[in-house]
């Protein structure tokens, strides 16, 4: 199985690393537009390989889409961060042009990959690349929502002093500070709900420091995170090379469910070679209906930016 990553920036790399380090697939191309910088990535993980015992092939490439050929899955990590005084929609053109070209490029080498977007904004920049495309709705998926709920159980497991591993929930919503909803509600520690353990307060402020987790990592490393983000997408491409159907929340095209059209939102999903094979419906209580149908209006306010733009 052939995985590329396009973006061989922190979040790329440590993706790429953790796939090969796991086995996940035999082959995992590393593409990026500084000469030389995928290469030398790909060169430093394959120098490690007799040292943690992987196979895996791994390759670098300065903007050579042909090396991407016959892709299994094509992970879209390229684009800028939002900057000092960067505007939304600044933001929103220079990734969305990015994000466009690359989804164009790579299925005119491997039409028949499962594309998973990371950059950001990220469901704004999921449904411009289903848009574009043109391919099956299956077939593109958001990797936020594994992010986000990994964070969650995270700060779940700091506050009952338990193992993260013991631990369930999820996050749907948004990928974004304000948009992402932890369901507190249904948190668990070995199918016990968490609120037998902890009280209301603490489980407010799971979700709180939840919800700022990125941005609190942000303030402290003078960057954007890497490790989680590259782990959570590896993970999610485990479950689609090796049919693992497991449940994730992913943002996904939404047409009516969850009270939902036309938008690309998380959602749990079931993850398997096909891509996203359905989606579940949680049954949310009035107020986390409330909740998401109210991150639906930001995330699509922030897409009816890309009517406003040239890409």
């Amino acid at each position: 199985m052939k995985v590329t990553i396009v973006g061989a920036g922190n979040v790329g790399a440590t993706c790429a690393d953790v796939i090969a380090y796991r086995s996940i697939a035999s082959e995992v191309v590393l593409l990026d537009i500084r000469e030389n910088f995928a290469e030398g990535k790909a060169l430093d993980m394959m120098q490690t390989a007799t040292l943690t015992g992987f196979n895996t092939a791994v390759k670098g490439s300065t903007n050579d889409y042909a090396k991407t050929a016959n892709s299994n899955v094509v992970v879209i990590t390229s684009g800028v961060p939002r900057k000092p005084g960067m505007t939304r929609e600044e933001l929103i053109g220079i990734n969305a042009g990015i994000v466009k070209g690359v989804t164009e490029n790579v299925l005119k080498h491997s039409p028949n990959a499962i594309i998973v977007v990371v950059s950001n904004p990220m469901d704004t920049m999921t449904y411009l690349a289903l848009k574009e495309s043109k391919i099956s709705k299956n077939r593109i998926i958001g990797m936020g929502g594994i992010l986000d709920s990994a964070r969650f159980k995270c700060y779940l497991s700091l506050a009952l002093n338990a193992s993260a591993n013991d631990l369930e929930g999820m996050v749907i919503g948004g990928h974004g500070d304000t948009t992402m909803i932890p369901l507190t509600r249904l948190a668990s520690y070995k199918g016990v709900p968490a609120s037998q353990f902890v009280s209301a307060d603490v489980l407010k402020k799971v979700s709180d420091d939840t919800m700022v987790g990125g941005a609190t990592l942000t303030s402290m490393l003078g960057t954007s995170a890497w490790y989680a983000p590259g782990a959570a997408v590896a993970a999610l491409v485990d479950s689609i090379l090796n049919d693992q159907k497991k449940m994730f929340p992913c943002s996904v095209y939404l047409d009516g469910e969850y009270g939902q059209k036309d938008i690309c939102m998380g959602v749990p999903v079931i993850i398997g070679k096909n891509g996203w094979e359905k989606i579940v419906d949680i049954q949310l209580n009035d107020q986390e209906k409330a909740a998401f149908a109210k991150s639906s209006d930001a995330v699509r306010n922030m897409n009816n930016v890309l009517s406003t733009i040239t890409i």
